[in-house]
Order: C-alpha cells, then structure tokens, then sequence
C-alpha cells in the first residue's frame, strides 16, 4: 500500500521536560520521525515545551510550538495550522495521555483530526491495566493472577484473594511511578493509597509477584496489511523486582531458549494485532519462570519507548523513522532497509555482535533517598557497550559510566567485607554488578549470588570467568606479560587501566605502549543490522580487537566532536542538542564530522547525523586509539559538558589539538583558586576567597573569610558536592566528604554573598570580537544552583548599570582567558555591586534555551568561530523575541518521597521547560518573582 496521499499535514506531539522514567530518548524519536515525514513531503508541526531538544529546533520541524503540553495549546494550534493527523506515539506516556485527554473533549472530531500510528482504542486498553488483563485473557495470553481496584476496600480485598507478595502498577504513569512490590498486609494500605494517588484515574492494578523470574522485552513494527516485524529482543540482566529502566539490559537475549523465543515472538505479535488496525511501534515485556519456562505478558506500550531507541542503536534499525512512514500508509515491504539500502524494511536485523546497557544514577543528589532498586525507575540516564562478547560489551559500559569506573572493577576498589556484600546482592542497587564480582573474588560460590540475586547462572558464569582471568594476569609483569595473554585481556575489554592495576599497579600508559609495540591495536567493525550478509555503507561503528577493520579512514580533513556520555543531573540532553549543531556546521564548512559517544538515547548517535559516528566510551584509551585512527585536524571539547572538557589536559599532554579554546586557558577557568586569583589581578570583584587541600586548611581559609561559606570543588559539572556552611564543624564534614570522593580537588572556599542576585551570560568570542549572546537572570537568589533556578531572558529587575558591568567584565574574561568559541559566566549582585563567581569556557546548559528563545543558531556561529572559518562580524542576525522567555526547571522528586525537597547550590532537577510572556503583569510570572521574596525573607 503507497502512501496515504490525503496526508498533507501531521502534528507531533513531544514529551516535554525530562524527568526520571521519560528522557531523551523521546527526543530521538520524535526528532527521526519528523525528519523521516518531511522526507515524504508532509508538512510537520510540534509541539513540545522542552527548550534544550533538537527536536524543538527549526531543523527538525516546519512549524514548531514551545508551548505547555496541554489541550488548549493544542486547539491554539489547530485554530491556526490545517492539520490533518496528530502522531501520538514519539512522546512518550505525556503524549498519549495528552491526546486521550483531548479525544475526551472532542478536540479532535471538532477539527477533523485523524490519529495514526495507534488509536484511541488501543491506548485506553494498554493503559488501563483491568482492559489489558481482560483482553489478554481473551485472546489466550497467560498474564499473572490480577484484579483492578479504585479504593483502599477494593485492594484490600484483592490481596487477600491473590495472596502476597503483590505488585501495584497505577494505570496511565510512567517510569513505574506510584508502582511497587509488597511482601506482607503491614505495609499494603500505605503503598495501596500511594499507587491509587499516583494513577490520574485513581486506578490500579494488584497482581501476583512474579518475583526472580527472566524478564525480555520485543521491540516490534506493524503495517497497515496486518506485517508485523521483530527489530530486537532484549534480556534483562536483573530479574523481575526490577524495574526494566533500572536494569542491565542485554541484547540479543543470551539465556533464552529457541522454543521459548518462539512462543514469545508469536504472543508479541498476537497481542499487537488484537489492539486494532493501527500502524507503528510497539513495545511488549514478558516475564519467564525460569525453573518451568512458563511464559506470561507483562504489558504492551503501543509507541516508540525508552527500549526502542535502545534497540534501534543496538541493531542500526531506525524503529522512529520507518513507524513514521508506516503511519502514513506505506507497509514494511516497500521502505528499505536505511542501512543496507538493498534489502526491505521487513527484513529482521541480524547482529553479530553484543550490546549490554548498563543504567547511570545520581542518588548522591538526593542525600538520604532510598537506593534500593525496584518496580519505580530511579535511574536518570544510560549508556550502551558494543562488543563482540558479552564480557567486551559489558566492560565497556562500565567505562562510559562517567562514576571513575575503569571497567568491571580491577581498579583496587573492591569491597571486603562478605556481609556487607551478601546484603548488597540480595537488596539491589545501582552497584550490584560490581558488588557480584566482589563476591566472586571473595570466593563466594556462584549458587549463592544466583539464590540471592536471582540472575541467571550464564551471566554470573561470565564473571567469574573474568575473576578467574585476573588472577592468571596477577602472576605477569609488564616486562614478562605476553602477547597472547594481553590480547585475551582487551577482548575481554580490560582497559589499558585495568591491565595497569593488575599488573602491579604501574601506569596506563606503559600498558599502551607495551601493547602497540606488540601490534595488539583496535579494531573497529560495522553495525550494519544484518551481520554482514549484506553490503551496508552506514558510517556507524564499534570497537573491538580483531583482525580485519572496516573504519577506512578518508583522506578529508576532519574534526572530532566528543559527546557528552550518560544524562545525569547538571549535564542532561542541552549538551546533546549543542554536539548536533557543532556536528552539522563543520559538515558545512566542509570537514568530516565524527562524532563519538555512548548515550543511545541521543540524536548525536543517530547513524545519519554526523558523518561517521563511533559508539564508543567518551574515555581516554578509546579517544586515543580512534585518534590515531582517523588523524583529525583536532577535536572539539567545548559541546559536551563537563565529559568532554576534563579530557582536555590528556588531549593537550599528548600534543593533540583542540579546537577552539587552548586548555591553560580552559584550565584557568576550570581551575578555582587560579580563577579566583585571575579576577584579583583584573580587578574584578569577586568573593573573598582561598583554596584548600585539606580539612585543615579550609578551617583557616574560612575563618579569614568568614562565615557563611560556599565549599566548592574544581572540574565538576552541576555544582557536584558544593555546600553553604556556616560552622567549623559543618565546613570540617564538607571537605572530609568531598575529598573522599575526589581526592586531591583543589577545594575553592569563598564567602557567600547572602541575600544576593545571581544572573549570567553566555557569550562567544573570536579571539577579538565577542558577542553577548542572552542575559539571564534568576528569579530564585544566591545559593540556589542556576540550573535549579527561573531565568529570564533578558533580564527583568536589573539596572542598566549593572548589565552593563556584567558585558564590560564579560568581555575583559573573553580576552583574559584568550576565549576562542563560548563561555558561560556567572555573576552575584549586591547593593547593585556585581561579583563574578565562575566562568565556564564551554556550552553551558542555558545555550539551547538561548538559541530558542531568540530564534538564532548561536552554536553553528559559535562551532565555525572555533575551527577559525569565520569570525563574528561574518554572520548577521536577528534577534525575535517579543518580551520575555523564562526557563523553569523541572524536578522528579516524587520519585524519592522519602527526602526534603530542599534546593540548594547542588543542583537537583532533571530536565526543564521554557514559557513565554509578553510582559511582566503575565500571572505566571508574578507569582515566581514572589517566590524570591519568600526565599529573601527566610
């Protein structure tokens, strides 16, 4: 079937602000299927309120709306924009509950608006769980004993039939919110009337706990002529008790048996096709006993889902892309293959190869939180390793998690204590994997993590296969280690530290030099989604240490642009947003984009954005070899956050050169106390100040100052660790707690400016020029961490006087500190003193915000600036803003009921949104700059 052609027009809804169980991988879906619309001539519209996404950006969508994801801001668009169908299924559980919400009110019969991609129907009944279970058991679906209840009396009585331990899932959330396991009568009533608050139908579903049995997930597309294709099953490497979202995830499945996958696959694909005759994505989850291999379906989410852009970059199948096109009538069998270009869509990929995702979490944000790992998704961002065993994939996931993991322990760092461990494995947390190797290496027997973890033999098997490796290596040194042995090593993915540590702890580098003096160097193969079997020409490539490389060099000068690694609090999906504009300028200027990063829910890993893309960890051995490689003309540091910046000295000491900015220069800023030291000579106010080494120190620096105190470490992003202290004793367990987790920081100490103003500005300079790009200033006061605060833009209370302070030392900075690309300064405001706190010689978490609001492609101008193409006075622009635009952070805090909700100078929201207004009586507005009064007050 061709293309539906009286499709003209489609509004896709996004998913807003992320938030804990709903982040970017939203924003890769979205962003591939606008793209693979346009492609057919349709024109896109969207809607989305989250201002740091590419997805809301003029290159993704003809017409795009920074609007609140409500049913008015969707009749304001309908009213101006001829819309033939809305697309549902790219936003994630905000945009399907967003376009049941409007169904209610008949939005979309009023303006003759068409669903695809799934209906109506199909919705109401996956996400009602009492429609879901009843249907599952009409078509002959083993689901796990439930019943459905609206009131404390209804699930009181429920549990009694069903008998514990129970799960409680809310209809209509996301992430698992509200959700939870209960293993007795005393604590059900307090969790029953937590999940029925949670649901927005006030509607939940208690069923049996299916507890230590496998859990998979199939990721699925389906036409319009009833084709249904299976892109990739997924293994979680945690049981059930898990929330998917927190769990080591595996593909292709390792542990499941042919006979079992095939029942599985025909269950997915009967459950799809009894939701209706809609066309696109889908994600189901099933759970097995693994004593009996008794299958039953856990649920189906009838949209793209965090596991789909998992499975699209574990495979190199554009899931969001093709489920566009087959909502728009095409079927399987007439789209090819994007890899390939010769074989068809409804061809299944092939992988050769393993991918493991292992979760990243920052309970360190939330002090005091529940760690333990459940049916509620805690984590707040992912990374993914390629390899071509599980052991490869699974180290190198390790190095992309950005917590100074060097790989699967082998780092010294291991525990001791057995209880300690014993306890850990049977009470899961973000460590548990680490704590499983712990175990092994204490002799521990393997019949006993599996008891208390319940994960399956093969995997624990593969640890302790690498356990038992380490200690053959521990009897080599440097000098008498062979070749044979090392090349084990690195196809076990043992980093080059690793091998440091275990060889006697001598240096990385010594490792690197011994291995490449014995020819044992990466390789690099292909993700083509078919094994090889077909020719594929996709620039999208994994590391490994073979013999044949299929990463050919070109002969075109090129430049490296690093990512930014896993989401976390203080460096989300803006700096994702920033890589992709840097990518797409140097292809503009007529370099070799290459892009390298580990996230799999980014659009910079998409395979089609740069023009080679390495799925590799953002870690130095890695960026050293493809380095070597591919010889750039340099590499790009200042669009991937903290990740990319602290690479910078290792790039500078290996004489490798980076572009834009120098890094004794970055280093300056970086660094506090020589900052600090810097603005002295300029005679630049700023804090008192000074820096300490020790807990000792800081005392005497504290007290020169006085008191209050702000403890601040250097090279973090998200104002990690930093406190306001007002005691001895408060200021002596500041610095003892950060120097333990970052040993030898140099700790800034400088007095807090209390009852002051903040504000800042992102600026580029060309190394002459510099040029304002947006003022912002915080609605909350000093001591709330920027990215935590309202910032509006420009500014609304502050005198001219003061801004124009702010620009003169801005530019004075750009030219101290010989900026060459962007820099984001912040600055305290006193009695109408201005004080410069720090400066951050890269893009900052504002830049996207910026470029939005003012409607002007700043990090294209600033990425050309910085490879010395152009210089400022080349471009022109305008800027469109009428009024204000203020951006709000948004919180996940309901995921951690147990905690204050406290903000402070660490910061702690997870995602934000952008509002406009025309002046400053807007309501909205008031009502935040009330807030500060409140705070002043305190």
């Amino acid at each position: 079937m061709p293309k539906d052609q009286s499709i003209r027009s489609v509004l896709i809804i996004g998913s807003g602000p992320i938030i804990i169980g709903q982040a970017c991988e939203f924003d890769y879906s979205g962003s591939q299927a606008a793209r693979s619309l346009r492609e057919e001539g349709i024109e896109v519209s969207l809607i989305n309120s989250n201002p740091a996404t590419i997805m809301t950006d003029e290159l993704t969508a003809d017409h795009i709306y920074l609007k609140p994801l409500t049913v008015q801001s969707l009749e304001e668009i309908l009213k101006v924009r001829d819309i033939d169908c809305v697309l549902p299924t790219m936003g994630g559980q905000t945009a399907l509950n967003l376009c049941i919400e409007a169904d209610e009110v008949g939005l979309w019969e009023k303006y003759n608006v068409r669903l695809i991609g799934v209906d109506i129907d199909a919705i109401e009944t996956t996400e009602n769980r009492e429609k879901f279970r009843q249907l599952m058991i009409d078509i002959d679906i083993p689901v796990a004993p439930a019943r459905i209840a609206n009131s404390i009396l209804e699930g009181m009585e429920a549990a009694q039939e069903i008998g514990f331990p129970l799960v409680i899932r809310p209809s209509f959330t996301l992430g698992g919110y509200g959700g939870g396991f209960v293993h007795d009568k005393e604590e059900f009533e307090k969790k029953l009337s937590y999940g029925l608050q949670a649901s927005p139908t006030h509607e939940v579903l208690i069923d049996k706990a299916v507890l230590g049995w496998k859990e998979f997930e199939l990721e699925l597309l389906r036409d319009a002529d009833d084709n249904v294709v299976i892109i990739c099953t997924v293994e979680n490497f945690d049981p059930m008790g898990v929330h998917t979202g927190d769990s080591i995830t595996v593909a292709p499945a390792m542990t499941l048996p042919d006979t079992v996958f095939q029942e599985m696959r025909n269950m997915a694909i009967k459950m799809m096709r009894s939701l209706g005759k809609f066309a696109g994505g889908c994600n189901v989850q099933f759970a097995i006993d693994p004593v009996t291999e008794k299958l039953i379906a856990i649920e189906i989410n009838p949209r793209v889902s965090r596991s789909s852009a998992l499975a699209s970059k574990a495979t190199g199948y554009p899931i969001a892309k093709i489920a566009a096109k087959l909502a728009i009538g095409y079927t399987l069998g007439e789209l090819k293959n994007q890899i390939t270009q010769t074989t068809s869509a409804y061809f299944e990929p092939a992988l050769d190869y393993v991918i493991v995702k292992i979760p990243r979490w920052n309970f360190e944000k939330f002090r005091g939180c529940n760690e333990t790992l459940g049916l509620q998704m805690k984590s707040v961002g992912e990374v993914m390793g390629i390899g071509r065993s599980f052991k490869e994939a699974l180290q190198k996931a390790c190095q992309s998690l950005e917590n100074n993991k060097i790989g699967l322990g082998a780092d010294g760092r291991s525990w001791s204590r057995t209880q300690d461990i014993l306890d850990s494995l049977e009470n899961p947390s973000w460590d548990r994997i680490f704590k499983i190797k712990d175990a092994l290496e204490l002799g521990v027997p393997i019949h006993t993590i599996q008891k208390l973890t319940k994960i399956d033999n093969w995997f624990l098997m593969q640890i302790q296969e690498l356990v038992q490796f380490e200690k053959e290596i521990k009897r080599f040194t440097i000098h008498n280690i062979s070749a044979d042995i090392i090349l084990q090593a690195k196809k076990q993915g043992y980093s080059d530290a690793q091998l440091a540590y275990l060889l006697g702890r001598i240096e990385e580098d010594q490792v690197y030099e011994k291995r490449r003096s014995l020819g044992i160097k990466r390789t690099w193969k292909m993700v083509d989604t078919c094994a090889a079997e077909f020719e594929a020409q996709t620039p999208y490539f994994y590391s490994t240490f073979d013999t044949e490389n299929e990463s050919i060099s070109s002969q075109k000068k090129k430049v490296i642009v690093l990512g930014a690694g896993p989401n976390r609090i203080g460096q989300g999906i803006e700096f994702d947003y920033c890589c992709v504009h840097g990518i797409n300028a140097i292809k503009e200027v007529g370099y070799e984009a290459i892009m390298i990063n580990c996230n799999p829910e980014t659009v910079s890993t998409d395979f089609d954005i740069a023009d080679k893309l390495y799925f590799e960890p953002v870690f130095w051995e890695h960026l050293l070899e493809i380095i070597e490689h591919e010889k750039p003309e340099g590499v790009i540091v200042q669009l991937g956050g903290q990740t990319a910046l602290k690479l910078a000295e290792k790039l500078h000491q290996h004489g490798i050169k980076i572009i834009g900015t120098a890094f004794d220069h970055m280093d300056l800023a970086e660094d506090r106390g020589r900052f600090s030291d810097k603005l002295k000579e300029m005679d630049i106010p700023y804090p008192r100040y000074g820096t300490a080494r020790s807990a000792e120190d800081a005392l005497k620096v504290a007290n020169e100052v006085g008191y209050p105190v702000l403890v601040r470490p250097s090279y973090v992003l998200g104002g990690q660790k930093m406190k306001i202290v007002i005691t001895d004793e408060e200021l002596e367990r500041a610095v003892i707690d950060l120097l333990k987790s970052m040993p030898n920081n140099q700790i800034l100490i400088d007095h807090f400016l209390d009852r002051a103003h903040e504000a800042e500005i992102d600026a580029i300079c060309d190394g002459e020029d510099v040029q304002i790009m947006g003022i912002m200033e915080h609605i909350e006061p000093a001591g709330i961490h920027s990215g935590d605060s309202n910032s509006v833009l420009p500014p609304f209370g502050l005198s001219d006087k003061v801004v124009q302070t702010m620009k003169d030392y801005t530019v004075k900075l750009c030219h101290a500190l010989q900026i060459k690309g962007l820099i984001n300064i912040q600055f305290a405001i006193k009695n109408d003193d201005v004080y410069v706190i720090e400066a951050n010689p890269r893009a900052s978490r504002t830049t996207p915000f910026i470029c939005k609001a003012y409607q002007i492609p700043y990090l294209n101008i600033a990425t050309k600036v910085m490879l010395g193409t152009h210089q400022l006075k080349d471009f022109t622009y305008e800027e469109k803003l009428v009024g204000y635009a203020i951006k709000e952070p948004v919180f996940s805090h309901n995921k951690f009921p147990e905690i204050k909700k406290e903000l402070g100078p660490e910061m702690k929201s997870t995602g934000e949104a952008i509002y406009f207004i025309k002046d400053l009586t807007d309501p909205h507005f008031r009502e935040l700059v009330n807030l500060r009064s409140m705070y002043l007050t305190r």
